[in-house]
């Protein structure tokens, strides 16, 4: 009986892959065979949690913003994932009047994936493998370190007696490499929903069924940048100014831009709801030289419809992926608004996040020690991965491998679950 399987908890979704035991080691692979059904068919749980205070229970995924778009009172947590590594970790936010500490608030959703993934396969799964991005964060070995084993305790806490890791961008590798014939040279991107990571692996049928494979793995590169980092400055650059973001007081001093950072990024949306933060931002208002502005934004605050404005924000990026503009209809801002946003200030928002990301992508041929010429193909993974400028911008560094798009959500998934079979059986 197998009890393994590969988790991959991701920043904005979650997928959990298991290879059955009728899957012989030479059975035809894909993410759509390995990947269990999660919620409503789909193999897809978002990573989100919401505490519906009006019903006193907990919801996740499509459910819990569901009930949270519905107007149920609560408080909505997502990119859990984007906590690992930070100081935020030891900390707690308020639910429902207690104290929830953010450790907890892990182990609940991981429980959950744990939960729904064994139902749906019939068994308890005891061992897993858990993707990891290549750099939890950026130029810090302990906080790295440190959030790995923050992951595996969580892990262990809900019932994994047995936990590893892959790279997530390997992981793609094994799911790419189950449906090749010839060896290539792979150059893996994995832009997720907090992280762009990168592998040069060599794949093929007779690599394939190693159990040690350090030897293919060329080398490996990431950047803590991915797809709530493009909402970010996607909604710094067309929402905020709505809202007061870069506009000032009667003296002339800007008004802080903590409270629109905070509002533009999914983890620290709800630290804009503290009692001191509300307190703080009803003085400067008084002073404020646009104070239709600030008087918009503490209605915001006051309706707690942050992670609505993120949500908004979010399409428009999704949008811009296939349309030159898209129209935002703010219909819960006051008054409301209907803003045109062009894929030109998309592109120019997230200018430097993209140099970033291709320098990244450079320094891996030197730490490999080939040429770009030598790239066969490069594989597109990660739901951010459909951002036209960062695709392109990849692309260009490998002008003559062709482009594969895998699964965006599911091959990481499937590949953790190839070696979580080939870790555990």
């Amino acid at each position: 009986m197998t009890h393994a399987c590969g988790v991959d908890f991701g920043t904005s979704n979650s997928t959990v892959g298991w290879l059955r035991p009728d899957a012989g080691p030479g059975a035809r692979h894909s993410a759509a065979g390995s990947l269990l059904t999660l919620e409503d068919g789909k193999p897809t749980l978002p990573s989100v949690v919401f505490f519906n205070a009006d019903d006193e229970r907990v919801s996740y995924g499509r459910e819990a913003l569901a009930e949270y778009l519905e107007g149920y009172e609560g408080r909505l947590m997502r990119s859990l994932k984007s906590l690992l590594g930070t100081s935020l970790i030891d900390g707690q936010t308020e639910v429902a009047g207690r104290a929830l500490p953010f450790r907890s608030l892990l182990a609940q959703f991981i429980g959950e994936l744990k939960r729904r993934a064994e139902r749906q396969a019939g068994r308890s799964f005891e061992q897993a493998v858990f993707g990891r991005p290549v750099f939890f964060i950026d130029g810090d070995p302990d906080a790295d370190r440190l959030a790995e084993d923050t992951l595996a305790e969580v892990a262990r806490s809900v019932g994994f007696r047995e936990v590893s890791f892959q790279f997530e961008p390997i992981a793609a590798a094994f799911d790419y490499e189950a449906g090749i014939e010839r060896e290539e040279l792979v150059l893996i991107a994995d832009i997720g929903g907090g992280t762009s990571d990168f592998s040069l692996v060599r794949l093929g049928p007779e690599r394939a069924g190693r159990l040690d494979r350090r030897e293919d793995i060329l080398a490996n590169g990431g950047v803590h940048i991915g797809g709530t980092d493009f909402d970010k400055y996607l909604s710094l650059a067309t929402v905020m100014p709505l809202l007061g973001y870069g506009s000032s007081l009667l003296s002339g001093a800007a008004i802080p831009s903590s409270y629109y950072f905070n509002l533009a990024t999914w983890h620290t949306i709800n630290q804009a709801y503290t009692r001191k933060s509300q307190a703080q931002l009803a003085d400067l208002a008084r002073d404020a030289a646009e104070p239709r502005k600030i008087a918009r934004l503490q209605n915001l605050i006051e309706d707690r419809a942050g992670h609505w404005l993120a949500i908004q924000v979010e399409a428009a990026k999704i949008g811009l992926s296939g349309a030159e503009q898209v129209h935002l209809e703010l219909e819960r801002l006051s008054p409301p608004e209907d803003l045109l946003v062009l894929r030109s200030q998309f592109e120019a928002a997230i200018g430097q996040l993209v140099d970033s990301v291709g320098a990244t992508v450079s320094a891996l041929f030197a730490e490999a020690g080939i040429g770009p010429e030598d790239v066969d193909t490069v594989f597109f993974t990660g739901g951010s991965s459909g951002v036209g400028l960062l695709r392109e911008r990849i692309g260009a560094l490998v002008p003559d491998a062709r482009r594969v798009e895998g699964d965006l959500f599911g091959s990481i998934g499937a590949g953790l679950a190839l070696d979580a079979r080939r870790k555990f059986g």
